[in-house]
C-alpha cells in the first residue's frame, strides 16, 4: 500500500518512549522528517539515537513541557527551524491517573486536564494556522480507553476519562471546522497497551512498589479479567504506531472526524 507520506514532515509530542517513539519510527521508515518533543532532553537524545539505529534517518528533538503554555507558544518558530513547516501532527503526549474519585486531589486534577486536553486544543490552536496557511495538514490526537467506557479496578478512571473524552469530542469539532483547509483531523483511541512508563506510574500509584516481571504480568490478566476480556491481549506501542501512520496517509484520504478505536475488542459491550 502506498502511503504518500515520503517528503512530509511531523511533529510527534511524547516522542521520547512509547506510542509516541514508535510513531516517530514509522514515520521516518515512510521517509518523513520527524520532530518530538517531551520534557526531558536526556530521554529525546536516547530516542533520536534509537530511531537512527533502526532507520539510518536523523530525527529532530525539542524539549516541550505540553502543560506550559509560554513554551506551546514557541512551537511555530521551532517547527520552521527544524521543519520549515508542519504536514503532520501527532498529539500523543498524555498521562493517566488511577486513584478513585474521592481521593483525587486538585493538583491531579488540574495536571490531568493540563496534560491531556488543554494540551492538545492548545497545541492545534498554534500549529493549525501555519497548516492553512501552507495548503492542509494531517492531525491525530492520540486519547485512550477510558473515554469511551468505564473500566473496573484498578483503572478507575474519573479524573482521566473525562479528560480522554474531550480530546475525542474536540477531535471531531476540529475535523468538521477545518475540513474546508484541507486538514484531516482523527482522533486513535488506544486499549490496554503494554509500556513499560505507564505500567511503572500505575506501579508507583496503587501497588506501592515496583513488581517482579512475573508480579507484573499476573496482574496485566488479572487487569483483563476484571474488564471482563480474559482473552484480550494486551497491544504494543508499534501497533498503535501503525494506525497513526495509517491515519495521516493518503491511504486514509476519506477518513476526518473519526475515533479509531485499537483495543482488540476489549469492549464487550
Amino acid at each position: 500500500m502506498e502511503l504518500g507520506l515520503a517528503g512530509k514532515t511531523a511533529l510527534v509530542t511524547g516522542g521520547s518512549k512509547g506510542i509516541g517513539l514508535e510513531t516517530a519510527r514509522a514515520l521516518a521508515r515512510e521517509g518523513v522528517k520527524v520532530l518530538i518533543c517531551a520534557r526531558r532532553e536526556e530521554a529525546l537524545a536516547e530516542a533520536a539515537r534509537d530511531v537512527m539505529q533502526t532507520t539510518q534517518t536523523k530525527i529532530e528533538t525539542h524539549s516541550l513541557d505540553v502543560t506550559n503554555v509560554e513554551q506551546i507558544a514557541m512551537l511555530p518558530s521551532v517547527i520552521r527551524e527544524k521543519l520549515g513547516r508542519v504536514d503532520i501532527l501527532v498529539n500523543n503526549a498524555g498521562t493517566g491517573t488511577y486513584k478513585p474519585f474521592l481521593e483525587v486531589t486538585d493538583e491531579e486534577l488540574v495536571e490531568g486536564m493540563a496534560i491531556n486536553f488543554f494540551a492538545q486544543f492548545r497545541i492545534c490552536q498554534r500549529i493549525v494556522p501555519m497548516m492553512i496557511a501552507q495548503g492542509g495538514g494531517r492531525i491525530v490526537n492520540v486519547s485512550g480507553e477510558t473515554g469511551i467506557m468505564t473500566l473496573n479496578p484498578p483503572f478507575l478512571s474519573s479524573c482521566t476519562g473525562p479528560a480522554k473524552a474531550a480530546e475525542i469530542r474536540l477531535s471531531k469539532v476540529l475535523a468538521n471546522e477545518l475540513a474546508p483547509h484541507n486538514i484531516r483531523v482523527n482522533c486513535v483511541i488506544p486499549g490496554f497497551i503494554n509500556t513499560p512508563e505507564r505500567f511503572a506510574k500505575w506501579e508507583r500509584e496503587v501497588a506501592k512498589r515496583k513488581l517482579s516481571p512475573e508480579e507484573a504480568a499476573r496482574e496485566r490478566a488479572q487487569w483483563s479479567n476484571n474488564q471482563g476480556a480474559p482473552d484480550t491481549r494486551w497491544g504494543t506501542p508499534e501497533e498503535i504506531a501503525n494506525l497513526i501512520v495509517f491515519a495521516v496517509s493518503e491511504a486514509a484520504s476519506y477518513i476526518n472526524g473519526a475515533a479509531l478505536v485499537a483495543d482488540n475488542a476489549m469492549d464487550k459491550s
